[in-house]
């Protein structure tokens, strides 16, 4: 995609913000919506016969109300709505004005009503104790009445809910799950470029010569898509101009080697001897150069393999030649890798583990995200210094090793370096008891 069709996408802010909008107009609309749809709230009313009703007889109370035994009930401020009531109560009971309360509740956002009582004369009583039990009282309410014994019996109406606050709730829930939906829609749809961004990055360290980025998405994720394909191209030149130096000095050196060998064809025996072992080993040394460069700058093709199969294949050649190589038996564990490059590998830390140990056990396991592969030997070993600096080129652990029998010190290091073009890596441990194993780790 070409840089100008890139710079058109609208940015990533831009496209959060416009969407944040949506989803804020969403819910406002659903708000409006429920200001049509929801039906008017009928106000509750009782009447004070029901509640004298009630008092006299709690087995005869009507539906809905609540009648309970209390020791002692407290007075609210006084206010006149509360006194005419107490007032028809008192008239409807035909007890006394102060052997009845009556009490609002005041709701969590409202404040109890003040009211200065001098000069305001007092309710008047209903002309008939008929006429004070039609008195109607609107909304929630306790009343008490004093019974002999000094305690209170409470009449109060039950507490469910409206058919109108039920249908508020549900349409409040049906809101967050519109606008939970849309918010998820939402937030995978910006998700989606940078996860794939994200697998990408991921491809590229596993293989160097994955396939660029596509630059699609948002301009901000196009732009570092861009980028990250630009980095990965840089560092793959400039791994290519190493490795292309490194061949040329090393195919370079082969002719003044020849040359000190015709050189030296006139010179005492015993000189010339030195000199030829020196330079056979100077070539030898040119050659595993030039090998390990050409082995890690090859671009091979990965496809789905079994690497179970792969190690059989790679124990089994060993076992040929004679050597005690064995492979724990498990199930199939497959990855997508290069099968030529991974052969060389195995056959690399099997071929140390059956010249300096005599043999080798090759153990396959899967882990949640990666597969295992043990190689086992009751070698020597090395020493713990040592562990990471055999992994250097041309580094030899001559130390604990035979000498005579030391390659040139490239095999690990080309080992190490296939695992990590493949995402994974190679670690040495020691085994208890003795022994030497080789950790190779790939992900799946």
């Amino acid at each position: 995609m070409s840089k100008a069709a890139a710079a058109s996408r609208s940015p990533l802010f831009l496209r959060i913000f416009v969407r944040m909008l949506a989803c804020v107009a969403v819910v406002q609309l659903l708000n409006f919506a429920l200001l049509f749809w929801v039906q008017t709230p009928s106000p509750k009313l009782h009447t004070v016969g029901q509640i004298v009703q009630a008092m006299r007889d709690p087995s005869a109370a009507p539906d809905g109300f609540e009648v309970l035994r209390a020791q002692s009930v407290e007075r609210q401020p006084w206010n006149p709505r509360a006194e005419r009531t107490e007032v028809a109560l008192a008239t409807a009971l035909d007890v006394s004005r102060d052997d009845v309360i009556l009490r609002f509740p005041v709701g969590f956002l409202q404040r109890a009503p003040v009211y200065n009582r001098a000069g305001v004369p007092p309710a008047p009583a209903p002309a008939s104790a008929t006429a004070a039990q039609d008195v109607l009282i609107t909304g929630g309410f306790e009343a008490a009445l004093r019974m002999p014994d000094g305690s209170w019996r409470t009449v109060s109406p039950g507490e469910g809910l409206e058919p109108w606050r039920l249908f508020v709730i549900a349409w409040l829930l049906l809101s967050a799950l519109a606008a939970a939906a849309f918010a998820w829609a939402m937030a995978r749809r910006f998700a989606r470029p940078i996860g794939a961004f994200a697998r990408a990055a991921e491809r590229l360290g596993r293989d160097p010569r994955a396939p660029p980025i596509e630059l699609d998405g948002p301009a901000e994720i196009a732009e570092a898509a861009r980028a990250f394909n630009d980095m990965q191209a840089r560092l793959n030149r400039y791994v290519d101009d190493r490795a292309t130096m490194i061949a040329a000095v090393a195919h370079d050196l082969r002719t003044p080697l020849m040359r000190l060998g015709l050189r030296i064809e006139d010179a005492d025996p015993a000189i010339r001897t030195a000199c030829e072992c020196d330079i056979r080993e100077m070539q030898a040394m040119i050659s595993a150069v030039m090998a390990y460069v050409r082995e890690s700058s090859r671009i091979g093709v990965r496809r789905p393999l079994d690497l179970r199969s792969l190690a059989e294949t790679v124990v089994d050649e060993a076992s040929d030649r004679g050597a005690a190589v064995t492979l724990e038996s498990g199930d199939p564990v497959v990855i997508e890798a290069d099968p030529i490059a991974l052969k060389a590998m195995l056959a690399n830390l099997v071929g140390n583990a059956v010249k300096y140990a005599g043999g080798a056990e090759l153990v396959l396991v899967r882990r949640e995200r990666e597969a295992v592969v043990a190689v086992r030997d009751r070698g020597p070993g090395i020493p713990d210094d040592d562990m990471e600096r055999v992994f250097d080129p041309f580094f030899r652990g001559e130390r604990s090793r035979n000498r005579d029998t030391g390659g040139m010190g490239l095999g690990l290091a080309s080992a190490r370096a296939t695992a990590r073009a493949h995402g994974g890596d190679i670690e040495l441990r020691r085994r208890d008891g003795g022994g030497l194993c080789a950790m190779v780790t790939l992900p799946l």
